[in-house]
């Protein structure tokens, strides 16, 4: 439940420490929230807290610590169930990152319902980890993958989405939030047209969750993907959501402690619910972090991180509009708070380092997203991310070092 009246950004910033740190003597503009975001006190301190007080080992011990840390542990499981509006705390599993999830389901899923002849749907807004994974398991069962073009806004183009939905499509995997350019899919419609062919689908969450309010149930998704430390957690913690009705089906992943029934040499039976693909000693206090950073955000409020982001975008957009030899790549009808540019003749990693020294942290290179920089003709741009944290001030640091570029070059 929301208890801010009044989205006050400055309020937000003191509750993130690392925004106390000069950067080259000068105030830290931190506009790389898309590959990592920053950490606020209320998840530093539980995971202190649960270091400094109640850390052990979770399930199956009987002493006060390992009951304390499994509670916690499970405790947070339930906060992402919620969050998500799962139907069960059995479709949430704790991976270490997305790539992680995505692999789980490449090879789980793909090892149950994919084979030769068979077509795996994909689209050209993918991170590498949403590509490569479906193209190792296409490798090996003879499978092809495909995927769905953009326009040049960064758009998904849905009548050829609805073309290439075939009777040899066994899963869909597409990207809510592009990591690169920041186009918002429409997932729920996505997903529904793929549902009419029975086809499931696998959304990557990775990008939308620090924005939005996600129902995976409104949603309808089959699986559902996101990393804990683009969403103010701790790294190491990432999040599968999985209809029961297909996890129960699908094969382990790994093999190990805490995701066996019982083990003999001659035959191992396996556990059930997210304890199957949950093998060894799990992220423990990485989790009871993610726990902590989505009562975070929740206690800010979606709607209103959400409006705070895309007055930004808009002025970032503006702004950058108005100077010369700036091509933003990417202007999709729906958007995440992220831009991503290039500057004639001057290349993105020159401008990633002049900008530094302004204490302006951006990101450079292809974002892991190699396809869609080859659709662009470019090699890399320079991306601004957002996040609630930041303000109008950090789109004129951004804007006045571009021009420190710009100066330079002259």
């Amino acid at each position: 439940m929301n208890d801010m009246t009044v989205f006050d950004v400055e309020k937000i910033r003191g509750d993130f420490p690392i925004f106390e740190e000069k950067i080259h003597g000068k105030r830290l503009t931190f506009l790389d929230s898309g590959a990592s975001a920053q950490k606020p006190v209320a998840v530093l301190d539980a995971v202190q807290d649960a270091y400094r007080h109640t850390y052990a080992n979770v399930h199956r011990g009987v002493h006060y610590l390992s009951q304390k840390s499994t509670e916690l542990y499970e405790g947070a499981r339930e906060t992402v169930r919620d969050h998500l509006n799962a139907a069960s705390v059995d479709e949430i599993i704790f991976t270490k990152s997305t790539t992680e999830a995505i692999n789980l389901v490449a090879n789980s899923f793909g090892q149950m319902a994919i084979g030769e002849g068979d077509e795996i749907l994909l689209s050209y807004l993918e991170h590498h980890s949403n590509i490569v994974p479906w193209q190792l398991v296409a490798e090996r069962v003879g499978a092809t993958v495909k995927a769905v073009p953009i326009d040049t806004n960064g758009d998904l183009l849905r009548d050829r989405y609805e073309e290439m939905l075939t009777d040899r499509t066994k899963i869909v995997a597409i990207t809510h939030v592009s990591n690169a350019i920041g186009t918002v899919n429409p997932v729920k419609e996505l997903i529904a047209k793929a549902h009419s062919k029975d086809i499931p689908v696998l959304i990557d969450g990775s990008q939308a969750i620090p924005h939005m309010k996600v129902d995976v149930r409104d949603l309808d998704a089959d699986f559902y993907v996101f990393t804990g430390h683009k969403v103010f957690a701790p790294t190491g913690i990432g999040v599968l959501f999985g209809k029961a009705e297909l996890l129960e089906k699908m094969p382990p992943y790994q093999g190990g402690g805490d995701m066996i029934n019982r083990v003999t040499f001659e035959k191992t039976t396996f556990a059930t619910g997210h304890s199957k693909f949950e093998a060894g000693t799990p992220p423990i206090v990485q989790a009871i972090g993610l726990g902590a950073a989505i009562d975070y955000v929740n206690k800010i409020g979606f709607d209103q991180i959400a409006a705070h982001e895309q007055s930004l975008l808009s002025y970032a957009t503006q702004e950058l509009g108005k100077l010369n030899n700036i091509r933003i790549i990417g202007q999709a009808k729906q958007k995440a708070a992220i831009v991503s540019f290039t500057m004639d003749d001057i290349h993105p990693h020159d401008i990633g380092t002049i900008i530094d020294q302004a204490g302006v942290a951006v990101r450079v290179g292809h974002h892991c997203a190699q396809p869609l920089m080859d659709f662009y003709d470019v090699p890399s741009t320079v991306r601004a991310s957002f996040a609630l944290y930041n303000n109008k001030e950090d789109v004129d640091a951004l804007v006045e070092s571009i021009k420190m570029v710009q100066e330079f070059f002259r």
